[in-house]
């Protein structure tokens, strides 16, 4: 069974930092393109970053220059380092990655990580 889990989450002060984690595992051939979305209370889910499979990368203006996704393809792992996270970063972050299952792709998703920055 493929599962994504998600860790790193917790709280943090306004300026503080923290780093998630998110890994594929169950069986499946490889790993194209991994992201980190997430979804304030009342709010969409919405794309933070992304990056493929060759490590392009793309973010929302809203955490561009402050957060950095990257990814370790021996570990069927993304990252996402977030630097001075501000009040409005607070939301559940969630990870999805696209797997080949076989002679297709996948879209996953992990169950979500809470992450709130108190002012």
């Amino acid at each position: 069974q493929v599962q994504l889990v998600e860790s790193g989450g917790g709280l943090v002060q306004a300026g503080g930092s923290l780093r998630l984690s998110c890994a594929a595992s169950g069986s499946f051939l490889s790993v194209n393109d991994m992201g980190w979305y997430r979804q304030a209370p009342g709010m969409q889910r919405e794309l933070v970053a992304s990056i493929t499979s060759g490590d392009s990368t793309y973010y929302s203006d809203s955490v561009k220059g402050r957060f950095t996704i990257s990814r370790d393809n021996a570990k069927n792992t993304v990252y996402l380092q977030m630097n001075s996270l501000k009040p409005e970063d607070t939301a559940v972050y969630y990870c999805n990655a696209d797997l080949r299952i076989s002679y297709y792709y996948e879209l996953y998703w992990g169950r979500g990580t809470q992450v709130t920055v108190s002012s």
